[in-house]
C-alpha cells in the first residue's frame, strides 16, 4: 500500500533511539526526507546515514534556539515541513505524594512547551499548504495514569488536551493531529523502567518483566517497528480522516476502548 509519503519532508524529536528513531526509520522507508534529530549532532547523523534521504540534526528540546534552528536546518535542506512528530524523552519516576510544585513545572516545561513552540513554526504553512501530519508519540499513561510516574501523567494528560484542541481547529485546513500511545515496547526506557521496579520491589528484573508480560493479552511486550509502522500510518495521506485521536500500540494492556 502506498501510504503517499514519497517526498514529504518529516521532522523527528529525538529520534536518535526508542520509539522515535523507530518512526524515523519507518517514515525513512515509505520515501519520507527524514530529519533525525538528538541532543547530540553525530548521533543524529549516524541513524540519517542509514535512511535513504535524511539529515541528522542536533536538538535539545529545551532550549527554545535550539528548537529553532533544528526547523531551520530541516527547511534548508528539504523545504517546508509536512510531517511533525513530537517526540521527549521520559521523566524519572516520581510519586504523586513526593511531587513538588517546582518538578510539576518541570513537566510542563520539558513535555508541554516544546512541542507547543514546534507546533507553532511549521503550523502555518501546513494550513497554508491544506496538508499537515501532527503526531505526538505520548504514553498510556493519558488514559490510565501509571503508578509512580506522576510527571509523566501530568505533562503528557496535559499535551494531550492541547493536541486534542488543536485538531478539532486545523482539521477542515488538511492537517491532522494526534497521538500514538506505546504500551510497553521494548526499548532503553522500558528496560529502566523495568529495572526501577525491580529496585522498588526487592525483585530480580526477569520477574518483573514476567508480571508484565501477564498484563498484556498478547502475551510479549512489543517490537519498536510495530510502533513505527503504526506511526507512519498515521502521518500518512490515507489517514487524512483520522485526527484528534490517541491510537493505542499495546498489545492489549490497558483495559479501555
Amino acid at each position: 500500500m502506498d501510504l503517499g509519503l514519497q517526498g514529504r519532508t518529516a521532522l523527528v524529536v529525538a529520534s536518535t533511539g526508542g520509539l522515535g528513531r523507530a518512526t524515523a526509520e519507518a517514515l525513512g522507508r515509505e520515501g519520507a526526507n527524514v530529519v533525525v534529530t538528538g541532543r547530540r549532532a553525530d548521533a543524529a547523523a549516524a541513524v540519517a546515514s542509514g535512511l535513504p534521504s535524511a539529515i541528522g540534526v542536533a536538538l535539545d528540546i529545551r532550549d527554545a534556539r535550539s528548537r529553532q534552528n533544528a526547523v531551520r536546518a530541516a527547511e534548508d535542506r528539504f523545504g517546508p515541513i509536512d510531517v511533525l512528530v513530537v517526540n521527549g524523552p521520559g521523566p524519572k519516576p516520581q510519586t504523586a505524594a513526593a511531587l513538588s510544585a517546582d518538578e510539576a513545572g518541570a513537566a510542563f516545561d520539558d513535555l508541554v512547551r516544546p512541542g507547543v513552540d514546534l507546533i507553532s513554526q511549521v503550523l502555518p504553512g501546513m494550513r497554508e499548504r491544506r496538508w499537515g501530519r501532527v503526531l505526538a508519540i505520548g504514553s498510556s499513561g493519558i488514559v490510565a495514569p501509571l503508578a509512580g510516574l506522576v510527571t509523566s501523567n501530568l505533562g503528557r494528560a496535559a499535551l494531550a488536551g492541547y493536541l486534542k484542541t488543536l485538531a478539532g481547529e486545523v482539521a477542515a485546513d488538511g492537517v491532522t493531529v494526534n497521538l500514538l500511545l506505546p504500551g510497553r515496547i521494548a526499548t532503553p526506557r522500558v528496560e529502566g523502567l523495568d529495572q526501577a521496579g525491580a529496585d522498588r520491589q526487592g525483585l530480580d528484573v526477569d520477574e518483573v518483566r514476567r508480571r508484565s508480560t501477564a498484563l498484556i493479552p498478547a502475551g510479549r511486550y512489543g517490537r519498536p517497528e510495530e510502533f513505527g509502522a503504526m506511526a507512519a500510518v498515521l502521518c500518512s495521506s490515507i489517514a487524512s480522516y483520522v485526527t484528534g485521536a490517541a491510537i493505542r500500540c499495546d498489545g492489549g494492556l490497558v483495559q479501555a476502548l
